[in-house]
């Protein structure tokens, strides 16, 4: 029915789009996808549905628009409970929505590493390795994934900036995530990307690596390494 219509518009290279997305996928939800030029090129559609950040992604439901990454993870848990990306006691649903609000505040240091040079890069460099090392020592610790045996709501918040992050490293010409440094989110890493639904749903990183460093030439005005 055109009232459950499922359509997502987003981008092949955001790593907020593919939050959506593996929940999207995990739930076994069919949808629509709508590619988004979002940095230079919005749609009327995307500025009509979100009108107030003009950001992707959006997910619309029935000709109704949710915005924002995780505030869609959790509609989208919320409309179909099956396969739940969270924990059914109170208190773990708390600290796993804990951890999810950490890394949205904690992640965009990454992108300012990206998109900065001199302090604030430097700043961005140590922000963003506190925050590697709070998810392995306090998040993480002896589990398999956040959410424990399965993916759950934190791994999918955590994921994009995982994989995103060695696109950025080898743009910046640095390397943060070291696997001595790091060795419980390394091996979470891997174990990440090796469940059908991620590995199915992951960008190229050729292509990634290539459009990255057109956008950080043009922020930066200079030719990346």
């Amino acid at each position: 029915m055109a009232d459950d219509q499922v359509k997502l518009h987003g981008s092949w290279v955001s790593l907020y789009s593919f939050r959506v997305i593996w929940a999207l996928e995990i739930k076994g939800i069919s949808y629509e996808s709508i590619e988004e030029d979002f940095l230079y090129n919005k749609s009327q559609l995307l500025l009509q549905y979100n009108p107030v950040h003009k950001k992707i992604p959006v997910l619309v439901h029935g000709g109704k628009p949710v915005c924002e990454s995780m505030i869609i993870v959790e509609y989208i848990e919320e409309t179909w409970p099956h396969n739940p990306l969270l924990p059914r006691d109170p208190y773990e649903r708390a600290l796993a929505r804990f951890w999810v609000k950490f890394v949205d505040d904690k992640g965009p240091a990454i992108w300012r590493m990206f998109k900065s040079r001199g302090k604030e890069h430097e700043k961005a460099k140590t922000e963003s390795l506190e925050m590697l090392r709070t998810m392995e020592q306090h998040a993480l610790g002896d589990k398999k994934f956040f959410g424990g045996d399965e993916i759950g709501i934190v791994d999918i918040a955590f994921g994009g900036f995982a994989y995103w992050l060695g696109v950025v490293e080898e743009v910046v010409g640095l390397k943060l995530f070291e696997d001595q440094a790091f060795p419980r989110l390394h091996a979470w890493s891997n174990d990440f990307k090796q469940v059908s639904v991620t590995k199915r749903n992951l960008p190229d990183p050729h292509r990634m690596l290539v459009f990255y460093k057109d956008v950080r030439e043009k922020l930066l005005g200079f030719t990346s390494s």
